[in-house]
């Protein structure tokens, strides 16, 4: 009956991960369809090209609820005290909301081959979220090295990366210290993986020099291009 109930509280995990909330937002705000914009992403960064900064805010939160929702919901059913193994399904119940984030049930498509296309984003944020919600002081660690990050060195992709390395150091740690289980370190490894093999576009055009800049980055390259303009 346990295992039942695992592999519900997994699936229920996967259709709250699955849920586009930069999509109904960004829509909202102002009609337009996210996946249409800039890298199609419907994370808080692409919700923010599309639709401004409270727009971007309000799908970031809203994503880090998906991967801390279902890690409290594994918690309330699977506490630590219970059994051992309850740590496990705590750990891997946020795996699930990063795949359904990462590959939306709702944003399916076909391509013009016919193929099925897999739409969502690229996992920061229901990672912080599940991050958060196994180990709460982790958030004070993880956002803020992924805010300089972001305003900093004005990559989203690096943020995204930076976020799972983070996340993944901090329960590695944790599990050697004996302050968490170590299957929470497993959880920082298939989110780092899962994240980087999003970004797998990303990373090309950041070795070839075309990823599209954000925060700094960006505002120093739009004043560049004005000056070339104006000269």
């Amino acid at each position: 009956m346990r295992i039942v109930i695992a592999i519900g509280l997994f699936i229920l995990a996967y259709l709250l991960g699955s849920i586009p909330f930069g999509l109904i937002i960004v829509k909202l705000k102002n009609g337009k369809d996210i996946r249409d914009v800039a890298s199609g992403r419907t994370g808080g960064t692409n919700a923010m090209r599309a639709a401004g900064i409270w727009a971007g805010i309000g799908t970031a939160i809203m994503d880090v609820l998906k991967g801390a929702g279902s890690v409290w919901l594994a918690k309330a059913i699977f506490p630590l005290a219970g059994n051992p193994m309850n740590a496990w399904v705590q750990a891997l119940v946020p795996v699930a909301a990063i795949l359904g984030h990462n590959y939306s049930l709702f944003l399916i498509t076909r391509d013009e081959q016919g193929k099925l296309r897999w739409r969502g984003g690229a996992g920061a944020a229901p990672c912080l979220g599940g991050s958060f919600a196994l180990w709460p002081i982790s958030i004070f660690i993880i956002l803020p090295i992924g805010a300089l990050v972001f305003y900093g060195i004005g990559f989203a992709s690096l943020t995204t990366i930076s976020v799972g390395l983070s996340a993944l150091l901090i329960f590695a740690v944790g599990a050697i210290t004996h302050i968490s289980p170590w299957s929470y370190m497993v959880y920082g490894v298939l989110a780092l993986f899962f994240l980087m093999w999003a970004l797998r576009p990303n990373i090309k055009r950041l070795v070839n020099g075309t990823e599209r800049p954000v925060g700094l980055r960006a505002k120093r390259k739009e004043n560049n291009l004005s000056e070339r303009i104006a000269l």
